[in-house]
């Protein structure tokens, strides 16, 4: 049976527990699992037979949302670790060596910025980075040692959708997957269904949608052939001597065309141990529960503020995706077909005090460092998100002085407005006040 991603956020992985009966997920709170003998236990660990072996590795509370997730994005298999953070590396980490590198789009969040920029440099990883306005830009920067493209279907901050179907289509005759970073954009985008290979979340945002669980996934699409490229890809075709010389893309024949989240799973995770809590996968399954119903409460409250401060003296510009033009708004048109999602910017003529005075100044919507919240949430990234970045990189990654970002929640729209209205009026109004006093 075909299901759609309201029945699937549901039932998707899980219909009761067989000894119990129990219909809600039981939370798995073990680090460890008996082995039945000495036979049963040399079998798992040799990956002949599949099942629990530590708590780091895989339990069965998280199974369960790794299944629930790979069915929502139309993949083969996924791996839940501890952060999106953790995520994004080991996405990159999983195909590259120190020696080897990755081209990626330039709009990011500012946090994977310093983790490619900087940490995976400092690994022998070199990340390039280039203008995804331009798909043959990526075929420029690669040579013989690119393992992967990566990318944000919605980026965060510039929200100007990135053409997965068009660099992924000159990524596989090479050999080269296109990795996407779907955290703005659950449900509204499916990026195996335009061709990207790997899809990576944090499940810390829109997913778990509560602000109580940080986590991440990634997603394996199952719907790209490593072994046609063995050259290209050769942490996955050749013997690998941290478990026993296994080739991945063989040793995942018997369980499916799964070589790349296997590999992922059985050395990164194990090795470095970004284990994902089974409290928080059981949390995060509650928000999954009503994400259908949330995406779509955000796209619609998110659209309605877009709308409104572009009518707003003080607002110098808005950034959503509604309100693109050119080439920008034609991507919109062709892959937010559900919905623009519940981010948004402005930038205020004020610039950097005028933004900050615009936070301070905020009652209802809360100043975090988060996206995705079921409440509303406003920050001024130049000061914190992206301020570790030097400014020509954060004006490339889309972050100007006055740039404040704001997700939209799912409370009344009503309401939302008079908090932004007033927090307007006080940031346009403090200069006055101090040149009066």
């Amino acid at each position: 049976m075909s299901l759609k991603p309201e029945t699937l956020a549901l039932h998707a992985g899980w219909r009761a527990d067989p000894t119990t009966k129990a219909v809600a997920v039981p939370i798995y709170q073990t680090s460890s699992y008996q082995f039945d003998d000495t036979g049963h236990a040399s079998r798992l660990f040799a990956l002949e037979e599949l099942g629990n072996v530590y708590t780091r590795i895989g339990n069965p509370t998280t199974d369960v949302l790794e299944q629930r997730i790979a069915a929502l994005e139309g993949g083969a298999a996924a791996l839940a670790v501890g952060s999106g953070q953790a995520a994004s590396a080991f996405a990159l980490q999983n195909l590259a060596r120190a020696g080897d590198n990755i081209v990626s789009s330039t709009d990011l969040y500012g946090g994977t910025w310093n983790l490619f920029a900087h940490t995976l440099r400092d690994q022998g990883i070199e990340v390039r980075f280039v203008d995804p306005a331009y798909p043959e830009a990526f075929v420029r920067a690669s040579d013989e040692r690119t393992r992967a493209w990566y990318a944000e279907t919605l980026p965060n901050p510039k929200l100007e959708v990135f053409p997965i179907a068009e660099v992924a289509a000159l990524g596989r005759p090479l050999g080269i997957p296109l990795i996407v970073d779907n955290t703005a954009a659950p449900l509204l985008v499916r990026p195996f269904e335009h061709g990207a290979a790997v899809v990576v979340h944090s499940l810390t945002k829109f997913i778990g949608g509560h602000g109580n669980s940080i986590g991440g996934i990634i997603v394996d699409g199952g719907n790209f052939d490593w072994a046609a490229h063995p050259q290209r890809q050769p942490a996955l075709n050749l013997p690998d001597p941290s478990y026993h010389g296994a080739v991945w893309v063989e040793a995942a024949k018997p369980l499916g065309p799964v070589a790349y989240v296997l590999k992922a799973r059985t050395t990164l995770q194990r090795d470095l141990g970004a284990a994902y809590s089974p409290f928080n996968a059981f949390l995060t399954l509650q928000g999954v529960e009503t994400l259908p119903l949330r995406i779509r409460e955000h796209s619609r409250n998110a659209e309605a503020v877009a709308d409104w401060l572009a009518g707003r003296p003080e607002v110098a510009r808005v950034i959503h995706p509604k309100h693109l033009k050119g080439a920008a708004a034609e991507r919109t048109r062709k892959y937010l077909t559900k919905g623009f999602g519940g981010l948004l910017g402005f930038e205020l003529a004020g610039g950097r005090e005028a933004g900050q005075r615009f936070i301070d100044a905020l009652k209802l919507l809360y100043h975090v460092a988060n996206i995705g919240d079921a409440r509303s949430l406003a920050i001024h990234p130049a000061s914190t998100t992206h301020s570790q970045l030097s400014p020509e990189d954060q004006v490339r990654a889309g972050v100007s002085p006055g740039y404040v970002r704001l997700s939209i929640g799912i409370e009344h729209i009503d309401d939302i407005l008079a908090d932004l209205s007033q927090a307007l009026d006080a940031a346009s109004s403090t200069p006055m006040r101090a040149a009066a006093e």
